[in-house]
């Protein structure tokens, strides 16, 4: 040992990695778990008040703690976060790097073949389609029903949510049958979740979609029209949550009732979001 060294601990002359922490270079690298139940939590809390600045401020703040903290379990939920969110704000070019840096955490972490690894599939999969990469999109969709289908612990939400968007994709490539075989999947599995008369009421609509595309629209109108009908009857239930979830589900299928003449109902979905949004906005001034 160098003789100006003699007598001094690592920590009196190591300079920190991190002049927060104080944790020296020298030393190895120790594992630090960010809370993802918390991550989370305040994710849901940001996106119910459409904050998508604050969402992108916490997100990139866990990311580079789990970096630091050497926490690959936490980047990696993380990072299925950012695709998500980069997709909500059609950031395309950063949500495909939020993609390949999730696909390459998956194999570091050695998830490949594990539940979680279908969630970052199915998220990867949604992000290329809702920026037009129809085709990679149904290689990613085929992955993550491959690792759900076979695992036995799958959450019927999870299962839900995969066959109502891979039906999207498949409607967008011209596979009509497959698309509805698969929205049957869809309502099927999200009928044995608790509350998931929200997922089902999209996947009507989306379902009278593919009619609409498969037989035009007034071959399949009487189809559509029942189809309208009971999705309305799911959003409209007494018992329905009125938070940020129901509202951005609202926001989200007005505009379909609107383009098939249910203006009323349109409108209807539009206030309720609207009312909810306004709430929240006006707690998060009074904080």
């Amino acid at each position: 040992m160098n003789k100006e060294y003699q007598g001094l601990s690592p920590e009196d002359y190591v300079e920190p990695r991190c002049l927060l922490c104080g944790d020296p270079f020298g030393e190895p690298e120790t594992l630090k778990p960010i809370p993802q139940q918390r991550v989370i939590e305040k994710m849901d809390e940001y996106m119910s008040r459409r904050d998508y600045a604050g969402a992108e401020r916490h997100l990139l703040y866990w990311l580079a703690e789990a970096q630091a903290g050497a926490d690959k379990r936490g980047e990696l939920l993380v990072r299925n976060e950012l695709v998500g969110h980069y997709r909500k704000t059609g950031e395309r070019e950063k949500a495909f790097e939020s993609a390949d840096e999730a696909l390459r955490l998956l194999g570091e972490i050695g998830f490949d073949g594990f539940v979680s690894a279908g969630t970052t599939y199915t998220n990867v999969a949604t992000a290329y389609n809702a920026f037009g990469e129809n085709e990679k999109s149904l290689q990613f969709f085929e992955k993550a029903k491959t690792v759900y289908e076979a695992a036995q612990n799958t959450d019927p939400r999870l299962l839900g949510g995969l066959y109502n968007n891979m039906a999207l994709v498949k409607t967008a490539l011209g596979d009509y049958e497959e698309a509805l075989s698969l929205y049957e999947k869809a309502l099927s599995a999200m009928a044995r979740v608790p509350g998931g008369g929200l997922e089902q009421a999209i996947t009507y609509l989306n379902e009278a979609d593919t009619l609409t595309a498969q037989q035009g629209a007034e071959a399949a109108e009487k189809q559509v029209c029942g189809l309208l009908d009971k999705a309305w009857e799911l959003l409209d239930r007494p018992d329905a949550p009125q938070d940020g979830y129901y509202a951005f589900v609202c926001e989200k299928c007005a505009p379909t009732f609107s383009f098939y003449g249910y203006f009323l109902a349109a409108r209807e979905l539009e206030r309720r979001a609207k009312e909810i949004y306004e709430r929240k906005d006006t707690v998060k001034c009074e904080m």
